[in-house]
């Protein structure tokens, strides 16, 4: 019963992003700065939508004749787009958030990553381009197109809560920002 709450939840929160995509607004700004990370996998987005379009319409060419089952593959075919675009949309509505009057910096991916990370623990950050990540301890890579921008090291670890509930300490944060310099230059100056 946990894994399905948590798997409703997940989709109720991916369609909240799409309302709040239509109307324009963020999630989790607040007085903090936004930084976007969008960008790295628009065109990958748009593709997994096409290619779920093309497959919706193939599929309803080839059930035509069988109404019951094309109706229940169109209903799931036409869902599977929906929550592509969904994910694109909550990409966009929960950006990254630099907030210096919290003392936090809070790195997010959709709506499976919320990591925040006190400034007062960050021994150090740079932009640094990697696109191969291996798994390691200690260490959280939230890639976007398979490709990180930031790196923060911690004095301290932060928690990370994975998407099924199990907490990982890490010291290491590897993370995608459409704007790495701004993000890496606003951090430093929000640590002085």
């Amino acid at each position: 019963m946990r894994i399905a709450r948590l798997l409703v939840r997940h989709e109720a929160r991916l369609l909240v992003s799409l309302v709040l995509w239509v109307v324009r607004r963020t999630d989790g700004t607040g007085s903090g700065r936004a930084f976007g990370y969008a960008r790295g996998q628009g065109a990958m987005m748009f593709g997994f939508g096409f290619v779920c379009l093309v497959e919706t319409v193939a599929m309803s060419v080839l059930l035509r004749d069988w109404p019951t089952a094309h109706a229940v593959l169109l209903f799931l075919d036409v869902y599977g787009i929906v929550i592509v675009v969904a994910l694109h949309a909550s990409s966009v509505v929960r950006p990254h958030v630099l907030d210096p009057d919290a003392g936090r910096l809070r790195v997010r991916r959709y709506v499976h990553v919320d990591l925040c990370v006190p400034l007062e623990r960050i021994a150090s950050v740079r932009r640094e381009l990697r696109m191969t990540h291996e798994r390691a301890d200690g260490e959280l890579d939230v890639e976007v197109g398979s490709q990180t921008t930031v790196t923060l090291e911690l004095t301290e670890p932060v928690t990370h809560v994975t998407f099924f509930g199990r907490r990982r300490e890490v010291r290491v944060v590897r993370f995608h920002a459409d704007d790495a310099d701004g993000l890496v230059r606003a951090l430093g100056r929000a640590r002085v």
